[in-house]
């Protein structure tokens, strides 16, 4: 059983005409047609700078996206800066137990597919700005197990042009899987270049 690429976008949002003008003023364009469904996974890549994050949330309130995303546990103790990242989204991970937010966040999605709740969790799998072996593989399991299609983000700072028009349902075999998620992708082109990851699972 090979990918499968999901080309219907069913579900129309409405972003923010304000956010479009900055991204534009700002030297960006953005591709984003729609989603597939009101439940997925998305991984953003690559993850280089602390740049990705404001870029990130200027396209995510222009294309009218509600998301939640994972982040260090770490920075919701900060104070204001934590309650902040929660107001936007944030999910607070423990990273020395993987298993168990894999199952959580699986859960998660499928009781909100069933209760037809909007939700998709933005991941970038890298899980960090520094150069890596590859991607932690949390959300691959997670969209596989919950049945969800998995949204393939890219912030190309090459060409300043942001990318969420990519969406694949999982075979749930790892391998080929990766290998179709890395030629979709292409070869965006990080703040840092350097620090971008290969595609592929630790």
């Amino acid at each position: 059983m090979s990918t499968i690429a999901i080309v219907e976008r069913p579900v129309q949002l409405q972003g923010s005409a304000l956010a479009r003008w900055a991204l534009r003023r700002l030297g960006w364009t953005l591709d984003f047609s729609g989603l597939p469904g009101r439940q997925g996974v998305m991984v953003v890549y690559p993850h280089t700078s602390n740049f990705d994050f404001p870029i990130g949330l200027l396209a995510k309130w222009a294309m009218g996206l509600q998301v939640s995303f994972w982040g260090k546990d770490s920075l919701f103790r900060i104070p204001v800066l934590g309650a902040w990242i929660k107001w936007l989204g944030g999910v607070p991970v423990n990273r020395s137990a993987p298993g168990g937010l894999v199952e959580q966040a699986a859960e998660h999605l499928r009781c909100c597919r069933q209760q037809q709740v909007f939700a998709w969790l933005v991941v970038a799998p890298e899980g960090t700005r520094k150069l890596t072996n590859g991607w932690r593989s949390g959300f691959y399991w997670v969209a596989h197990q919950a049945d969800v299609p998995l949204g393939l983000a890219t912030i190309d700072f090459g060409r300043r042009h942001i990318a969420v028009s990519q969406f694949v349902s999982l075979n749930g075999q790892q391998h080929s899987d990766m290998t179709e998620i890395s030629q979709l992708l292409g070869n965006p082109q990080g703040y840092h270049p350097a620090n971008a990851s290969p595609v592929r699972m630790t």
